[in-house]
């Protein structure tokens, strides 16, 4: 079959033409302003792409059209597949119909932490000798892509999105995918572009609740409640929790909580010894074990896969060190998660050195300005703050950075909508010592190496004796 695969460069849609290409389909797709890293990995992988959603692509003959979400009513290629009585399907949908039976599905589902435990997981599968099938939306450099699909494997580690299916279909992606293990990491307000409020996204949760069989397993935090609210509304499945006082703990042994001792049910189950930090990632490592026990993976095994994990990219990624500033890359991008990022690099680096934050509020939740009021709270423990948003176009904010966040006072070093200028007074005030953690779920605008190329720049011009203060 060839399928042609509308908005192809979104990190979903782009694992999705992985898993069809190594399905046996014929694999092309379009976008706007196709776009690495997803397109080279695409083009390395024989995929074709189209630039732009011109109507004339109708002729390429496909013999189904893939719908991203990010195509709306007006595209002209959509209204030329509807005027012309074509096929189409969404992504999620596709997946559910054509590789999703007779696999057992990991569902990794929350507000925060979907990227990280699912890459966990598909780790886990893949240290203990049993590849599992995977499609996350970012990649692990232990794994090297976001999507992996071969037919005779029997487990698939799916990331769970609550975010809408296609302009045709308003149901949460992760309603299409009937998972057996599900792991709910948490629950609060996101994506106020579609969803008025809290108790809409707790209602597509126990939609995805309905579909988890008895025979299944649902996992989540002892405390959170959005999630009791949710499973209130009916559970036919057992759940196990994980926290203080859940059937599944930690015991850290270090102030970062790298080094911690795992239990189940009060019985040690070994040691978690790992490069991550945060209590956070100690959080999506319990749920990781426990959904990959589940499957069949000994605890032992997990947690000697955890060992060895290197991370997930844009994942408080450490781009560059130069002069003895550290430039990290963080997809932070709502107030708790910038919270418990911030909160992570300081266990890791201890109390004395700076954190510089440096947020893009993209996300379009933190566009429209709901989750604006907060920010202050959210970034209390950085040292100073800039804050980057675009004057004009569609990633403008909608409200004004230096009047919300005014209340961190003298720690609010820039608001801006100039790149260069940013670059050039982070380059200025930073100092040896400093950690410049940089946010935002976008590229925006190449930051991270031309902020590194400036402070080598800086670096170059004054003498080992003379840095600035």
């Amino acid at each position: 079959m060839h399928v042609h695969i509308l908005g192809i460069c979104g990190t979903f849609m782009g694992g999705l033409a992985l898993i069809a290409r190594s399905a046996g389909h014929q694999v092309t797709g379009c976008d706007a302003g196709v776009y690495p890293p997803m397109s080279t990995q695409l083009r390395e992988q024989g995929i074709d792409l189209v630039e732009g959603f011109d109507a004339d692509q109708t002729g390429l003959g496909a013999d189904l059209y893939i719908i991203g979400n990010v195509v709306s009513r007006g595209n002209p290629l959509m209204e030329a597949i509807l005027d012309q009585g074509l096929p189409y399907i969404s992504g999620p949908q596709w997946l559910a119909e054509h590789i999703l039976p007779g696999q057992h599905v990991l569902a990794v589902a929350g507000t925060h932490g979907k990227t990280t435990t699912s890459a966990l997981l598909a780790w886990i599968f893949e240290h203990a000798g049993q590849p599992a099938n995977f499609l996350i939306g970012g990649v692990a450099p232990d794994l090297q892509v976001s999507a992996r699909y071969q037919a005779q494997r029997r487990h698939f580690v799916i990331e769970a999105d609550e975010y809408d299916t296609a302009f045709f279909d308003k149901r949460s992606k992760f309603v299409h995918y009937r998972p057996r293990t599900a792991i709910l990491n948490n629950l609060e307000f996101d994506h106020a572009d579609i969803f008025p409020d809290l108790s809409a996204i707790e209602t597509q949760f126990h939609h995805l609740v309905r579909t988890i069989p008895a025979t299944g397993r649902i996992i989540r935090p002892v405390t959170n409640e959005a999630l009791d609210r949710v499973l209130a509304k009916g559970c036919w499945t057992p759940v196990e929790t994980f926290g203080s006082g859940g059937l599944w703990q930690a015991q850290a042994d270090t102030d970062d909580d790298r080094r911690c001792q795992i239990l189940r049910d009060g019985q040690p189950q070994g040691w978690l010894d790992w490069s991550m930090t945060g209590l956070h990632n100690q959080f999506n490592a319990l749920a990781a074990v426990a959904a990959a026990r589940h499957a069949g993976i000994p605890v032992p095994a997990a947690l000697a896969a955890l060992n060895a994990f290197q991370g997930v990219r844009r994942r408080l990624e450490l781009r560059g060190t130069v002069d003895g500033i550290a430039v990290y890359d963080d997809f932070a991008h709502h107030p708790s998660a910038i919270a418990t990022t911030i909160d992570g690099l300081r266990r890791r680096i201890g109390a004395g050195p700076r954190i510089l934050a440096v947020l893009e509020p993209r996300s379009n939740t933190m566009k429209l300005g709901a989750m604006a009021a907060r920010l202050p709270d959210a970034l209390a423990q950085a040292d100073q703050v800039y804050c980057y948003g675009e004057a004009t176009g569609k990633q403008a904010l909608g409200w004004d950075a230096a009047q919300v966040l005014a209340p961190l006072g003298s720690r609010l070093a820039w608001t801006g909508s100039d790149l260069p200028a940013l670059i050039d007074t982070l380059s200025r005030q930073a100092r040896a010592g400093d950690q410049i953690l940089i946010m935002s779920n976008g590229g925006f605008g190449g930051i991270h190496l031309k902020l590194l190329d400036a402070l080598a720049r800086r670096a170059s011009d004054v003498s080992p004796n003379q840095h600035p203060h």
